[in-house]
């Protein structure tokens, strides 16, 4: 029973804050997957010939291809009872008055344009499948940077898309890539011009508003040579009864001494599968940074991965994964270094409690031709009770004699002494236990923009209040 409160309560406070549903008018389409409603997609967005092509290939893989037995248990994802495109009859606009008040009311509630005014140089909003909201600041444009949704990309920057879209994840890659290549919709566009560097993030927003839905956004970011740029993106969807499925692709390509940070703060509600894949080529002295949060979900797989293709390039997977009660977050990153004198750190930390099951997955690959390579390794777990779980899948391949590799693990329990003196101080169970959290987390969490961080604060409050066993 205390279980089953705490989980309710979970749900209060995560419906307060995000788990609101948005009434508002839609475009009809039917339900299920198959090459006529690949093609109804590809019409709608009145696209060119070549990404109608793509599309049919992924479809053609995504049927041929089957599901990831490796992992965890996918087969209650029902391919046929999912929405593949469900657009808002909204057309999309960089003032924020014309967006329709209904939607305009949900992103003002989740902080969106609030954060745009006070902070981020750029900010785009995700409806379920169309992009109704983007702006960028004056000064950027002026510089040559593009930031936009990666449908009107397909339009206006086609000979970028074209020699970028699926060549750092080609269709082929697994079934839910191919899946994602042919039912994409909306997602970011990011380029970033040789030498420019952009002082301020560029942010988007995910929402999932309706049931049985796929969100299958496509974002692609190319940083040519020198350029410096941090893309920040949030996700959130109301609380219902039956799953919906998150399947992003995200491309990072990142040029001759460019600078790539991506920061996700995923926070799904616990219907959602989300399963995204999510890879950057690295070329000669190059830096690539994934900062991945994962708190919500039914169904958490997502490894980051980094190619470090030329010499000097370097990359960083840092993860945190947060789970309560029934969640399965799997989580971790690749790196594969294929050059000389390239460098890589893959870091991750977890917290879990209740029914729920954290994994770490991590893999890093060293060459034959990567001379010199350097790599640290480190997984953290923290369990709140007895009937958590946390596994731990570390995998170091290396072709070289020369190489530096080290690789640490940890696990244990909440630290009770320090429970104890800290309620002897006057807090209470809840916020003690919030307060230890962080601190195991806060190296971590101090990589991400101070409103992140109190959002962070907040929601491992909500989750783990009373969390100890």
């Amino acid at each position: 029973m205390p279980e089953d409160m705490d989980e309710a309560e979970e749900d209060k406070e995560y419906a307060e804050k995000y788990g609101f549903v948005t009434h508002t008018e839609y475009e009809e389409f039917e339900k299920g997957i198959s090459e006529e409603v690949v093609r109804k997609i590809s019409k709608i967005k009145q696209e060119p010939e070549w990404m109608l092509e793509k599309r049919l290939m992924g479809y053609r893989l995504f049927k041929d291809k089957p599901m990831p037995k490796w992992g965890p248990d996918l087969s209650g994802i029902d391919f046929e009872n999912i929405q593949y495109y469900r657009a808002p009859k909204a057309s999309k606009t960089s003032s924020w008055e014309e967006v329709p008040v209904e939607i305009k009311q949900t992103f003002d509630k989740l902080g969106v344009p609030e954060s745009e005014r006070k902070f981020f140089a750029g900010v785009e909003a995700q409806f379920d499948s169309n992009v109704v909201y983007e702006h960028l600041k004056t000064q950027l444009e002026s510089q040559g940077v593009i930031f936009t949704d990666t449908d009107t990309a397909v339009k206006q920057y086609p000979e970028i898309v074209k020699k970028y879209f699926g060549t750092v994840i080609p269709p082929s890659d697994n079934k839910f890539a191919a899946l994602n290549t042919a039912v994409w919709s909306g997602g970011s566009f990011i380029y970033v011009p040789k030498g420019v560097k952009v002082a301020v993030p560029l942010s988007a927003y995910f929402r999932i508003n309706s049931q049985t839905v796929g969100q299958f956004e496509r974002t692609l970011i190319i940083a040519d040579e020198g350029a410096d740029v941090t893309y920040e993106e949030g996700c959130t969807a109301p609380l219902y009864s039956t799953s919906s499925l998150h399947a992003a692709v995200v491309e990072v390509v990142a040029h001759k001494n460019a600078h790539v940070r991506y920061i996700t703060v995923q926070n799904w509600s616990k219907n959602i599968y989300n399963l995204v894949t999510q890879r950057a080529h690295a070329y000669a002295n190059a830096q690539v940074e994934w900062l991945d949060m994962n708190i919500g979900s039914k169904l958490n797989m997502k490894y980051p991965s980094i190619f470090l293709k030329e010499e000097g390039a370097k990359g960083e997977v840092i993860s945190v994964a947060i789970a309560s009660n029934g969640q399965i977050i799997d989580s971790g990153g690749k790196i594969y270094h294929l050059a000389p004198n390239t460098s890589s750190r893959l870091i991750s930390k977890s917290v879990s409690k209740g029914n729920s099951l954290t994994t770490f997955r991590g893999l890093v690959h060293i060459a034959e031709n990567a001379a010199n390579a350097k790599t640290y390794t480190s997984c953290d777990a923290m369990l709140l009770d007895d009937l958590t779980k946390t596994t731990t899948y570390p995998y170091i391949e290396t072709k070289r004699s020369d190489a530096t590799t080290a690789h640490e693990a940890r696990v244990g329990r909440l630290n009770e002494k320090a429970l104890f003196y800290l309620m002897s101080r006057g807090l209470s169970e809840s916020d003690a236990t919030s307060l230890i959290i962080f601190g195991f987390i806060k190296d971590l969490a101090d990589l991400l923009p101070v409103d992140y961080v109190l959002e962070l604060k907040r929601l491992i409050k909500a989750d783990f209040s009373n969390a100890v066993a």
